[in-house]
Order: structure tokens, then C-alpha cells, then sequence
């Protein structure tokens, strides 16, 4: 995951002809089926969480989770509260930091995560994920920069703008690691998608690094300030985080069953189209606990 707050427009073909990035359509239909309680899924929830749970995202990429107004929305949202809906649940939907996020599930200020984590089996050594989704990686510069890097070896000799604790700078620093001395590769890393942002767009770095949805998306917001550079890579599952304990093992199942149920029934299919992220969307057989390598 990486990650500007920006307001929704329906996307073009032309920005968005690119594999998991945005479909042309983003509005729901009226006919779009609606969450409903499962009680066979709502059975599976720990009694601790009962009474609800609290969620943590970083709202600050969108289309996955973004700040409208004074509310919290983007496919995201509208998916863990259709969980909560087929669970008999509440949920409460925290603004966080993304860095600080599965610290929060472990000392128990978070009950789940949910922010485009991207599933990794490091990762997975702090929390349990539930995959619900997938994307790749993408670059974005500046229009009309024709010499940016579309390639993690082009990135070599520039400058590149990430967000603190995502796969991405991850990915740039295993780059950085085999660059040779007379092209090095400066990492600007940020603590918002925001940041990142801002910092292609005024220069001070070469090109932006986020997941792929959310490159299209900065692309598709940008009036024309930005473009992309390169063809999605690095395709891996997004997952759900519970606390890696006996009770957040147990919520995950649940949430589990609640997606299974939600794929069966249309909403899950009906959210991904919503927000123009159907490309992205999991087989039902794909919805596993802890699938990411």
C-alpha cells in the first residue's frame, strides 16, 4: 500500500486503460443490492466484538479511503461497513496514520485495519489479513515527462516520492540497494500519499510510487498535471487486519465468512463497481486468511 485528498469525478477510458486501474463507470445503480445481516456469519463473531468493532484507515488514498466533507468514504469504507452489516455489527471508522495502524492492533487501540494493506508474510508475523482484494504497483510523474522510470531498475538515477511504511518503499529501497554509485536513487518518503503528491508536483522529486488504482486515480484527478509512467507490476492481495490473537483470528473468520457471503449475494461485486476498482475484485476462493507471500 501507499498512498491526496482530493473529490470523486467519473474517471476516462483513456486515463484508466490500464490493468487494475479504475473501470470508466463509477456510479451505483439503483438496482445495487444491499448488505443484510447473515446470521450464520454473524455467529462466528467473538463476543468481545459484539457490541462492535473500531476500525483504523489513512484516509488520505484515494479511491480506497479518502476524506469528503467530514466523512470517511471510498470503497474501503463502503466495504467494512457492509461487513458490519452482514456481521449485526457496528462500526466505527478511525482516521490513522498508516504507520501507525498495526501498531494499534497489536496494543489493542484498534480491533482492524483496514487501509489497502497490502498481505505479506513480514506483515503477517504482526496481524492476520483477510484477502479481499487485489492491485499492482505504479510510477507518475509530471506531464510531459518522457524520461521518467516505468521500471523499478529505471528508477536509478532519480529521485522517487513514497509513503512511509508502504510496499512501495519497500520496493524502492531494495532498488536503492542496486543502483550503481554513479546513478544513485534518492527516496523521498512522506508520511501522507498527500505529501507525495505534492512533492512530484512541485519538482522535488522525479515520480510518485503508489498502488496502482490509486496512481490511475492521482492521474485521472491531476486537471492534466500528471501522467503515468509504465504498466502495473507487482500484483499482490490486499488484506483486512485483526489482531494476531486468539479473539482476532476469530474475527477474521468472521469478516471471512461475511465477504464469502457478500461475493454470493452481489454487494461485494456492487462496491469494487461503485468506485471503478471491479478489476480488482477476488474470486470467492481467493478470500483466504493470510494468502499474501
Amino acid at each position: 500500500m501507499s498512498r491526496s485528498v482530493m473529490t470523486w469525478r467519473r474517471l476516462s477510458v483513456a486515463t484508466c486503460a490500464v490493468v487494475l486501474s479504475f473501470t470508466s463507470s463509477v456510479a451505483a445503480t439503483a438496482a445495487s443490492p444491499k448488505a443484510s445481516k447473515d446470521k450464520d456469519s454473524a455467529a462466528l463473531v467473538p463476543a468481545k466484538y459484539k457490541n462492535g468493532i473500531t476500525v483504523a484507515t489513512d484516509a488520505t488514498y484515494p479511491p480506497d479511503e479518502m476524506v469528503k466533507g467530514s466523512k470517511i468514504v471510498g470503497f474501503d469504507i463502503d466495504l467494512i461497513n457492509a461487513i458490519g452489516t452482514t456481521l449485526g455489527i457496528k462500526v466505527t471508522t478511525k482516521s490513522a496514520v498508516f504507520d501507525n495502524i498495526i501498531p494499534g492492533l497489536k496494543s489493542g487501540q484498534y480491533d482492524v485495519g483496514n487501509s489497502s494493506f497490502t498481505d505479506t508474510k513480514e506483515r503477517q508475523k504482526s496481524v492476520n489479513f483477510v484477502d479481499y482484494f487485489k492491485a499492482g504497483e505504479a510510477f507518475y510523474t509530471k506531464k510531459g515527462n518522457n524520461k521518467a522510470p516505468k521500471t523499478l531498475a529505471q528508477l536509478c538515477g532519480h529521485s522517487v516520492a513514497v509513503e512511509s511504511g508502504t510496499i512501495e518503499e519497500d520496493d524502492a529501497k531494495a532498488q536503492k540497494k542496486k543502483c550503481p554509485a554513479n546513478k544513485p536513487l534518492t527516496i523521498n518518503t512522506y508520511q501522507t500519499q498527500t505529501e507525495a503528491d505534492l512533492s512530484v508536483k512541485s519538482g522535488h522529486s522525479d515520480v510518485g510510487f503508489a498502488d496502482s488504482q490509486v496512481a490511475g486515480y492521482i492521474v485521472a484527478q491531476s486537471k492534466g498535471a500528471f501522467q503515468l509512467s509504465g504498466k502495473p507490476f507487482g500484483v499482490s492481495p490486499y488484506g483486512i487486519a485483526t489482531k494476531r490473537s486468539a479473539d482476532g483470528r476469530k474475527l477474521a473468520r468472521a469478516i471471512q465468512s461475511a465477504l464469502h457471503v457478500m461475493v454470493d449475494n452481489g454487494v461485494y461485486k456492487a462496491i469494487l463497481d461503485k468506485w471503478g476498482v471491479g478489476a480488482g475484485a477476488l474470486k470467492k476462493s481467493e478470500i483466504v486468511l493470510n494468502g499474501g507471500k
